[in-house]
């Protein structure tokens, strides 16, 4: 459940990041996608979560 500690608008996950090594990033809707587009390329990069 997302904390609305800050009185703000709670944030909410709306995809997940694959961050290369090169610096090149690429977009995904789930973390399965972006896991599976990392181990095509080698597993060296890192997913991180996009939030709005």
């Amino acid at each position: 459940m997302p904390c609305n500690c800050g009185g703000g608008t709670p944030q909410t996950v709306i995809g997940y990041q694959l961050n290369l090594p090169d610096g090149t990033f690429r977009q995904y809707v789930t973390y399965q996608e972006a896991e599976a587009a990392n181990q095509r390329a080698g597993g060296t990069g890192s997913i991180t979560i996009v939030m709005q």
